[in-house]
């Protein structure tokens, strides 16, 4: 049996992709499975899909916009054809019995070609707003995952609510691990700052700002992307109160083996509201602080963010509104009831939905079963 996975170019649709994988290999453990992808060169994504023993095959991809750029002719007249002849050849000499869409721009001519070539397609959506790919591959999909019971616009005929399927392995985190690993002290609340693959730099500018009223109070991981990271460490150098210097940790990336840790340690989280993002605090218990990225498309990470916080788990504050004294203040609103925080830790957990991948992968390895 062959399943063929596809997706966009960011750690959003790889992330998902690996989880399903591991739980396919962990209820179905024989060797006549093969997993290829198929996909826009994107170096993270593609070594953390080969570590699974993937078979990667890459292909041109083009992305249509939402608004006005000469770009789009480009992608539309040539990059999006010649990505779909592309996929057409791939998928004629792979002949997978399956084509599993994460969506993003990469994926929709891989899809379209298995839709030609009568493969079967099942897709997962990540968001409350569906992308333009998964809109239209929803069409011919034969299932459909959604993460949030308000997906917009698919048939509810063929939709099955999973939740966003997150990597078990991050649930096995170890506090004193995370301890050793940054050398935290302990001596205040833990609180884990991303700004995830496409928000990080105004996250940073800002926490820079608050650095020192920040850690009158907390100890900070901050994870600052690995483009930011020097510059990060070279400004709080000049920033930070050298009597506060030992409650911050700053940090490009964690892998999976650094952020199951980083989740046990810490007593909060601040984040975009990327639904991975959302998906693996939840399932960790952890409250949280949401920013949206604005410049997210539809919008899409602000109505995640919002449907997330009226469970009660997160509270939201949009970029724009993202300014030091409004911030502190609602941060130690928070940290002034320990029942809130108790509050917001359940909610968490009753969102979450930490087995969504293997819940995908039954499904998928039911229909190749019957098929």
């Amino acid at each position: 049996m062959k399943i063929l996975f596809t997706g966009g170019g960011t750690g959003g649709h790889v992330y998902p992709l690996v989880a399903i994988i591991r739980e396919i290999r962990r209820i179905y453990p024989k060797n006549n499975l093969e997993f290829y992808y198929l996909g826009p060169k994107d170096d993270f994504g593609l070594i953390l899909l080969s570590q699974e023993d993937v078979v990667i095959k890459k292909i041109i991809s083009g992305k249509i916009r939402r608004y006005f750029s000469f770009q789009n002719f480009i992608d539309i007249l040539f990059k999006i054809p010649f990505g779909f002849f592309q996929s057409i050849f791939l998928l004629i000499s792979i002949r997978p019995d399956l084509v599993f869409s994460k969506g993003g721009s990469g994926s929709i001519g891989v899809a379209w070609a298995a839709r030609i070539l009568r493969i079967p397609v099942f897709l997962h959506e990540s968001d409350i707003v569906p992308g333009l790919s998964n809109q239209k591959t929803s069409k011919w999909a034969k299932k459909i995952f959604i993460s949030f019971p308000k997906t917009e616009y698919f048939d509810s005929k063929k939709t099955i609510l999973t939740g966003n399927p997150i990597r078990s392995e991050i649930l096995d985190g170890d506090a004193k691990v995370a301890g050793e690993i940054f050398n935290l002290t302990f001596e205040k609340p833990v609180f884990l700052i991303t700004g995830g693959s496409q928000g990080a730099e105004a996250i940073n500018d800002f926490v820079l700002r608050v650095l020192n009223d920040f850690l009158k109070d907390f100890e900070l991981i901050h994870v600052t992307g690995p483009a930011n990271i020097k510059e990060t460490e070279a400004e709080a150098e000049v920033i930070i109160d050298k009597n506060l210097e030992k409650y911050y940790h700053p940090i490009g990336f964690l892998d999976e083996e650094k952020i199951k840790h980083v989740y046990k340690a810490a007593d909060i989280a601040l984040s975009r509201a990327g639904s991975g993002s959302i998906f693996e605090i939840a399932a960790c218990g952890k409250p949280s602080i949401l920013i949206p990225l604005p410049t997210a498309a539809a919008n899409h990470q602000a109505k995640n963010a919002y449907v997330y916080a009226e469970t009660g788990a997160a509270l939201v504050i949009e970029q724009e509104n993202l300014t030091p004294n409004f911030f502190m203040h609602e941060l130690r609103l928070i940290f002034l009831r320990p029942e809130k925080l108790e509050q917001m830790q359940k909610a968490a957990l009753s969102f979450a939905k930490p087995v969504a991948a293997r819940s995908i992968a039954r499904e998928i390895l039911e229909f190749l079963m019957l098929d």
